[in-house]
């Protein structure tokens, strides 16, 4: 059995995720920014704003020139607070990043004050997404990690192809078990790398078994082999 590693696509490498953090051997298959849609009700606000800012100038016509100028006024101030709040959604949605590797799921936000999460993916035990129709035509969506643990449920919002992300992960899931398997199967007469004795190699066997990583054949061949 080779446990084989998918090579990301194009459009899943859209962010450059620090090498320096990656563990030996480990690869980078999704490394994306939020969906473009979390820019779009600040960049909403600025349309409307800018709407207001052209009636309140060229179109509204009102005989007391006050109101025209407080209205000329209000809504420049609006334009104004549309620009900050897109300036900041852009800064927020540049510093985030999701990342799924062939070990683990990384997501980080924040510019000066850092924030995220790593959860392994021996840890998972579900992938959930959520879609509306409008989201489905995007391809946006939300995603839900459930694994093991305190604080077991994750939610990820406004996730780039949220049902390709699922998928992905239980690939990558099933080839990290795959590899497991594989550095014990080639593990030489029981030998443990690492001090690991011959009873944890069989009860990480047993462990794949149930999981459905190994047939029971392939499991009581192991352990004779071990045991042997």
């Amino acid at each position: 059995m080779i446990a084989s590693v998918r090579v990301p696509d194009a459009e899943e490498r859209s962010v450059a995720f620090n090498q320096k953090l990656l563990y030996n051997d480990e690869q980078v298959i999704i490394d994306r920014h939020p969906h473009w849609w979390f820019l779009a009700p600040a960049v909403a606000a600025l349309v409307a704003s800018c709407v207001l800012g052209i009636l309140a100038k060229f179109v509204w016509e009102d005989t007391t020139s006050n109101v025209q100028q407080v209205a000329r006024y209000g809504a420049a101030v609006l334009i104004v607070v549309a620009l900050l709040w897109l300036l900041l959604r852009l800064i927020k949605w540049r510093s985030t990043e999701f990342v799924v590797t062939t070990e683990r799921c990384v997501y980080r936000s924040g510019v000066f004050s850092k924030e995220g999460i790593e959860i392994p993916l021996d840890r998972i035990n579900t992938v959930f997404f959520n879609q509306t129709l409008f989201e489905r035509l995007l391809k946006a969506g939300d995603l839900a990690i459930e694994s093991a643990g305190e604080n077991s449920r994750q939610e990820f919002s406004d996730i780039f192809d949220p049902m390709k992300v699922q998928n992905r992960i239980y690939q990558l899931m099933e080839d990290n078990e795959n590899r497991k398997y594989d550095r014990v199967r080639t593990n030489p007469n029981g030998g443990a790398p690492g001090g690991i004795s011959v009873a944890e190699q069989i009860e990480k066997l047993h462990q794949l078994l149930q999981q459905g990583a190994l047939t029971a054949e392939q499991f009581e061949a192991q352990k004779a082999q071990l045991l042997g």
